[in-house]
């Protein structure tokens, strides 16, 4: 073996003679003591840092040149030299990396020793991990950056939005998280990233809306998804403790509903107005099943497939609601036919939007912007419209904390300030 030394540079590298065939000739920089550069007879030229660790001379690659600079090759050198300056043998680090597991490997983990035993919502980690983060679940801890987990929360924000985009960020940093926990020795790549700003929604189904809606909703043909939606409206409960509704925790006597445990952990007692009582009567008497919603040819099983009937149920009521205006109900009346052919009102309000569009008339809003989980808003609207107390209000959804329930201070102060209004008249009218 040949051993020279000279300053590295790109153009003295390239002009270095290829040793021949089986045999290799190393170079040592002289900037940076212990880096060398391995001449092979294939004429690969490859970057080392030479250095005693532990009464042991090791020779630690860095990579291939030109791929890896000159100046690159020797910072690296530098980092290494750094790490065993403080005690740690760079190629031990990559044989713990090697051996490590993977992300793939850490979230079937995840998914089984901590998800499912500890969080209802286990089945959307077991859904969106592999959807979005798939592409990662063969590369090792360690190698996934910060700067990776950077580009896919910008991606997933600009092709599914920022809440689904800042879900998956809490996903990595819960899972890396874990790992920690569990004895890994590595750095949470989503350090450091914060989540994209969020405004809390406020959409709840209007007093000009609600007529319509209510009139779709008792028309639906799928039974039991009408009466969810309306037991959704009456209660504010939310959708996974009414679809897991039991016999067992309606109290008859006192028309009352126990939720043995809710999202926040603690049980919640919610009063049934005389309107829900007498659907969940209805259903009781034909009932052959625990479950108050069960599926439909298993009723073994609860009910879980709203999506279809919710859908078709907006765009009923926005057909309702349309109806009102006089321009809009003679191509309402044109499209009946349609609609009793079997055809969706879903495609019945692309049509028009679509003919609307076509002729300049300009539609009223829709209903088809209305989630379900805004119907448990609604009914918390409702409340503070009538003048009931955040505290009230909090504790009939269930809410842990107040801040839960201050999007609706702005409607009981509403009906606070017609209060003033009217007090503060009488006093300027008075004589």
């Amino acid at each position: 073996m040949t051993d020279k030394r000279f300053n590295f540079t790109k153009t003295a590298i390239i002009t270095l003679p290829i040793p021949s065939k089986g045999k290799r000739i190393y170079f040592r920089d002289r900037q940076v003591k212990g880096l060398a550069l391995a001449v092979f007879a294939s004429g690969t030229k490859s970057f080392y840092l030479t250095k005693k660790i532990e009464s042991k001379t090791e020779k630690i690659y860095l990579g291939q040149f030109p791929d890896l600079s000159v100046e690159n090759a020797r910072n690296r050198a530098r980092i290494k030299l750094g790490k065993i300056a403080i005690g740690i043998n760079p190629n031990k680090e990559i044989g713990m990396i090697r051996d490590e597991m993977t992300f793939g490997e850490l979230f079937d983990q995840y998914l089984n020793r901590y998800s499912k035993v500890h969080k209802k919502t286990w089945k959307q980690d077991e859904v969106d991990v592999p959807r979005f983060l798939g592409h990662l679940f063969s590369s090792k801890l360690s190698n996934i950056k910060r700067e990776e987990i950077q580009k896919i929360h910008e991606t997933i924000f600009l092709n599914n939005g920022l809440y689904q985009a800042n879900r998956i960020l809490i996903r990595i940093k819960a899972i890396y998280n874990k790992a920690i926990e569990w004895g890994w020795k590595g750095m949470n790549p989503t350090a450091g990233l914060k989540k994209y700003k969020e405004k809390s929604r406020e959409r709840f189904v209007q007093p000009y809306e609600l007529p319509h809606l209510l009139r779709a909703m008792s028309e639906e043909n799928n039974r039991t998804a009408s009466d969810v939606f309306k037991m959704l409206l009456l209660t504010g409960a939310r959708k996974t403790n009414m679809l897991m509704m039991r016999w067992e925790q309606i109290t008859w006597e006192q028309n009352i509903w126990r939720i043995p445990e809710s999202k926040n952990g603690d049980p919640v007692i919610i009063p049934l107005s005389m309107h829900a009582m007498k659907i969940l009567k209805c259903r009781a008497l034909n009932s052959e099943s625990e479950w108050v919603f069960p599926k439909i040819g298993n009723s073994l099983c609860h009910f879980t497939n709203l999506q279809t009937a919710w859908k078709r149920t907006k765009a009923m009521g926005t057909l309702y609601y349309w109806g009102q205006d006089d321009k809009l109900q003679m191509i309402i009346e044109t499209m009946k036919p349609l609609l009793e052919s079997g055809i969706s009102p879903v495609a019945i309000i692309n049509k028009i939007s679509k003919l609307a569009k076509n002729t300049g008339i300009i539609l009223p809003n829709q209903l088809t912007d209305i989630r379900l989980h805004d119907l448990r808003r609604t009914f918390g609207s409702y409340q503070a419209i009538s003048g009931t107390s955040l505290q009230i209000i909090g504790k009939s959804l269930g809410h842990k904390s107040i801040q839960s329930t201050q999007i609706y201070a702005r409607l009981n102060i509403d009906a606070v300030r017609s209060s003033v209004e009217t007090a503060t008249n009488m006093m300027f009218t008075a004589k």
